[in-house]
């Protein structure tokens, strides 16, 4: 439990941040190692885990599809989740290291579910469970899983903010059963938004990793994405460009690929990465697939995302990496 307690803090999930946050950050050592991933079922063989133990990671970052739930049954869910847990290797990254994370759409209950998936409240509180998140915490009466972390002390800091792209989303418009966008629909619900602006105004923070369970950038396919609610897209980044956080950069999954994409934003000062790592237990056969944001190759092979942030150099390496500590996707990110 120590060592929990050094290594992060969930410092808070309303509209206001309270006055601890910065007096219990500044106690906590810098973190150096960050790890994500996504797309996991819980029956299928995982054998990334041992891989991600062995980097030593101070976080896990949880993307979403974190199980195959698919059910609006409860015990269905929960019994998905149980077995997913029991992993012994995952079970020694829990013990070794700070988890978070947020959903997608098959651990949410419903295949690209939004805010029409009638047992959202109640599959809220399983996948708090099985993160672990305390029955005292504030994302336990909070309606959507959005959450942010900080980490490390000041100079040094990380904030992980995690969007919840389903509790408030609306349905996808589709035409002839392939999605369309929508400009009139939205991802976030106003409350998250406003959250959001609020974490990212005036942030003291000197990295900031925002993740959603979809891709932000990536916007030539037809699978799930932000590019679906352009006006939401927009949106994001508006704000993104107003608030100016330092060292802002995206993670998703969902695509069972891997790959990373690159946008300059008007006003932001620097480019916006997002990394997208997919999955850790099954991913898509090798395919083209259109991206005109995108830097570098696709992976197709299991695989995990991992920041190294060297706070003397002020950059953060990113790598998609794999089984037998293979390395597919590596790009150096400035902040």
């Amino acid at each position: 439990m120590k060592k929990l307690v050094l290594l992060g803090l969930l410092v808070w999930t309303g509209c206001r941040t309270p006055k601890t946050e910065t007096a219990a950050s500044a106690t906590q050592k810098p973190v150096t190692q960050i790890a994500f991933g996504s797309c996991s079922h819980q029956k299928r063989p995982q054998p990334l885990w041992d891989d991600i133990v062995a980097q030593k990671p101070d976080v896990w970052i949880w993307l979403g599809d974190n199980i195959y739930g698919d059910s609006e049954n409860l015990d269905t869910l929960k019994a998905k989740y149980a077995l997913q847990k029991s992993n012994p290797v995952y079970g020694q990254l829990r013990q070794s290291t700070k988890i978070i994370g947020v959903w997608d759409d098959h651990d949410y209950g419903v295949n690209d579910g939004g805010k029409e998936y009638p047992r959202r409240k109640e599959s809220q509180q399983l996948m708090l469970d099985f993160l672990d998140v305390p029955a005292s915490s504030p994302l336990r009466k909070q309606e959507g899983a959005y959450s942010s972390h900080v980490y490390g002390p000041k100079g040094q800091r990380v904030k992980v903010i995690l969007l919840d792209g389903r509790y408030f989303r609306d349905p996808l418009k589709k035409v002839n059963k392939v999605n369309t966008p929508d400009p009139s629909g939205d991802i976030l619900g106003e409350a998250q938004w406003q959250w959001l602006e609020q974490q990212l105004t005036n942030s003291d923070a000197d990295v900031h990793i925002i993740g959603c369970g979809i891709q932000f950038l990536a916007n030539d396919h037809t699978s799930e994405k932000w590019g679906n609610f352009p006006t939401a897209r927009q949106r994001f980044f508006d704000l993104l460009s107003k608030t100016k956080p330092k060292g802002a950069m995206l993670i998703s999954g969902d695509r069972h690929i891997a790959e990373i994409s690159k946008i300059s934003l008007p006003g932001l000062g620097y480019d916006l990465y997002d990394i997208t790592s997919s999955g850790l237990t099954h991913t898509s056969k090798p395919y083209e697939q259109p991206n005109a944001y995108r830097v570098g190759k696709m992976a197709f092979d299991l695989n995990y995302g991992l920041f190294s942030i060297d706070w003397a150099k002020k950059t953060a390496t990113v790598r998609v990496k794999g089984d037998n500590q293979a390395t597919y996707l590596t790009q150096e990110i400035p902040f």
